[in-house]
């Protein structure tokens, strides 16, 4: 069976401080087979590389993302927050698309929902896309399925991740035409392996997020997981080895 491809989360989260330039250029260096990144717009509708809804946890910042301005976000420094951090600048999508452009891997890009702007970021991720001429390497993602169809509408060349945190409606394996992977949280697998199959027989490949623990990289690999995403892609590929290995 093959091998899952290691997706860095938000880069080499584990050992930088996640969404840096930093991040994603140690996961490069790891080996990595593609990286991760969340997407949010600033105020005035630039897409900036942020998970959270707010600048807490990340930064020595205090706010809203979408009611801030890219100047004002730029104030803040991004790294010093991480155990093995230093100041970092805000990361913006049109510099981790240079990045992926002059390498061979994947960039899977999620949109954060719900939002004030709505879908107005899925249409600012197609711009970027099409300005920087990318497209066979980039996945899209969400955990809304309307922002999946709307970005499948504008791009339909471009493949989708639906991600899910529980099964519900899709417990049979099957997604809706727009979604071309399935994306459920490893705690899923560890509830239901069996849905791995059921959704390949549907003709969908398993993206599992987040993938770190021994126990969570041997049930992703014996699986048959496609991709599985990790804040350490250097560890998760020296598990996977192993794993192989025995």
């Amino acid at each position: 069976m093959q091998q899952p491809s290691v997706v860095a989360h938000r880069g080499a989260s584990t050992d930088r401080p996640e969404h840096t330039i930093g991040a994603y250029e140690l996961a490069l260096k790891e080996g990595a087979d593609g990286l991760e990144c969340d997407i949010r717009l600033s105020r005035d509708g630039e897409i900036v590389c942020v998970h959270d809804r707010t600048l807490t946890r990340t930064s020595n910042g205090r706010g809203t993302v979408s009611a801030l301005s890219l100047e004002e976000l730029q104030k803040f420094d991004y790294g010093s927050w991480h155990r093995h951090g230093q100041p970092a600048e805000l990361l913006v999508l049109d510099q981790l698309l240079e990045l992926v452009k002059s390498t061979n891997v994947q960039l899977f890009v999620e949109t954060k929902h719900p939002v004030r702007y709505r879908n107005e970021i899925e249409r600012k991720l197609v711009e970027a896309l099409k300005r920087h001429e990318l497209d066979k390497q980039i996945v899209m993602m969400s955990f809304s399925p309307t922002a999946v169809k709307v970005f499948r509408e504008m791009a339909p060349d471009i493949r989708t991740v639906l991600l899910l945190d529980r099964l519900a409606r899709y417990r049979s394996g099957a997604l809706p035409s727009f979604a071309d992977y399935t994306g459920p949280g490893v705690h899923v697998l560890r509830n239901d392996p069996d849905y791995v199959d059921r959704a390949r027989r549907a003709g969908h490949e398993t993206y599992v997020w987040t993938v770190d623990s021994p126990e969570d990289v041997a049930l992703c690999r014996d699986l048959g997981v496609r991709y599985v995403a990790t804040n350490a892609p250097a560890n998760t590929r020296r598990l996977l080895t192993a794993n192989l290995a025995t």
